[in-house]
């Protein structure tokens, strides 16, 4: 992946530079005059990503000034602070001409880095050629770092934004294994009937009527001694809701509904990458909830890879049910760390709105870890908590337990409850509920796929077994 990054700096190169609103008046006494000049008659006042181009001899662009706002009120530089810049940059060489501590010259160049993402496979005339503007990474920054987040990103990104009929499970699980065969992983799959034999039957029972047969995915890499870190994401490529069939806008982006696949293979892309000292295992159940004869229906009573019965209260809670025998199957081996991530609940987005991924763990200290680890990497997330007392809602007059609550409250913490009946050996376990997408056009964050917990979940892992002793 081209990330528009030079080691060293270029001929000609152009600075740009970074200034608050209270930094301006002393930056300008500082510049020669006319560049003063021209600042104060274009009106500049370094509000917040306000980009001004400084002119030079005979009409060139000599440089540019990237307002930071107001001190106090973000003007700290964040992972999307140059993300606009790799777009609205004249072609050629350009260098940060305002110095930077390691770790926000880190985000500022991976704010660089998400600039570039494009997706635009499908349009008859690709944009991606035109962006030609390059930055000599600045003193300090971790640019394998960033390299390694800008591609698993574009991964995520690149797998949420294939429409469903060119993703379905066939090819999620191909992705896997071309990740998987990158770095010497390996991956397996258990297909169709397989799943039956293997009791993953609501796997199995959800994507039975989809056009490619429903699959378990197995991504496995990593020393067999090392501490075992499991990742679970919810591959369902398109939720029509099943018989409790969706509205037609309700409908409208489920190709996203992958989502917490895409985000766990590119969180794998970036712990296979750095090496981290982990055994590393990846279980994405990817199916299609579709409607044909063979839909699994409400009301219907199914047994999950726990031995627990789970009544069918509604088709459309489909992925806590795939989720649930995958992470059964990934609790019996006792991780020492199973994180799983899902576009679970609607519910979660009423609450914490798209950009922000609710978290629900019964381990304080994990919860901590992951908050802590993705504030700096601006990735951040939610705890919600794991309501005890609303677990007996997901009682059934038939079986161990419904998929669904009698009732429209607290969804998302409904959603976190039923999978925590499947997870009962593993002590770190944290369930991720996130959107995996992008509503609007922002800089680094065009409309569409958007890769959630990935940068935080990774820190935390690296933090917790690439220190000393770290546990």
């Amino acid at each position: 992946m081209d990330i528009g990054i030079q080691s060293s700096r270029d001929a000609g190169s152009r600075p740009v530079w970074l200034v608050t609103e209270e930094g301006l008046e002393a930056w300008c006494a500082a510049q020669p005059a006319p560049r003063a000049s021209w600042i104060q008659a274009a009106g500049f006042k370094a509000e917040s990503q306000r980009l001004l181009l400084l002119p030079g001899d005979a009409g060139a662009i000599a440089g540019a000034v990237l307002g930071l706002g107001r001190s106090g009120a973000g003007a700290d530089v964040s992972a999307w602070t140059l993300a606009q810049l790799p777009e609205k940059l004249p072609a050629g060489p350009w260098h940060l001409a305002t110095p930077l501590a390691p770790g926000a010259a880190t985000r500022a160049l991976l704010g660089w880095a998400l600039g570039q993402y494009r997706f635009d496979g499908y349009r008859s005339r690709p944009g991606a050629a035109s962006r030609q503007a390059t930055l000599e990474a600045p003193a300090g920054a971790d640019v394998g770092y960033v390299r390694r987040a800008a591609e698993a990103d574009a991964l995520a990104r690149d797998l949420i934004n294939t429409p469903a009929g060119d993703m379905g499970p066939e090819q999620l699980a191909a992705a896997a294994a071309r990740l998987a065969g990158r770095h010497g992983g390996t991956c397996s799959e258990i297909v169709g009937e397989e799943l039956v034999a293997a009791r993953l039957h609501m796997v199995h029972a959800v994507g039975r009527a989809g056009p490619q047969s429903p699959r378990l995915v197995d991504l496995g890499w990593g020393p067999a001694a090392a501490p075992r870190v499991t990742l679970v994401g919810k591959g369902v490529c398109f939720d029509s809701g099943g018989l409790d069939l969706k509205n037609p806008q309700g409908m409208l982006l489920m190709k996203k509904d992958m989502g917490g696949a895409a985000c766990a293979l590119g969180l794998a892309s970036m712990i296979m990458d750095a090496r981290l000292p982990v055994r590393l295992r990846v279980l994405i159940p990817a199916v299609e909830n579709s409607v044909d004869a063979a839909s699994y229906r409400p009301g219907d009573v199914l047994r999950s890879r726990k031995g627990l019965t789970v009544e069918v209260g509604n088709t459309d809670a489909e992925g806590r049910l795939v989720l649930a025998d995958a992470l059964a199957y990934a609790d019996e081996e006792g991780p020492d760390l199973l994180l799983d991530l899902a576009t679970l609940t609607g519910a979660a987005r009423v609450a914490l709105g798209p950009d922000l991924p609710a978290l629900f763990t019964r381990n304080d200290g994990l919860a901590a870890a992951i908050e802590s680890a993705g504030a700096p990497e601006d990735d951040p997330v939610w705890r919600m908590p794991l309501w005890q007392a609303y677990d007996e809602d997901l009682s059934s007059k038939v079986a161990d337990l419904s998929n669904v609550a009698s009732h429209a409250f607290a969804g998302a913490i409904i959603g976190g409850l039923f999978l925590q009946r499947f997870v009962s050996t593993t002590t770190s376990w944290a369930h991720l509920d996130l959107y995996a997408w992008s509503p609007r056009d922002r800089p680094g964050r065009p409309v569409g796929g958007h890769a959630q917990g990935i940068r935080a979940l990774y820190r935390m892992i690296e933090q917790r077994y690439a220190a000393p002793g770290g546990r």
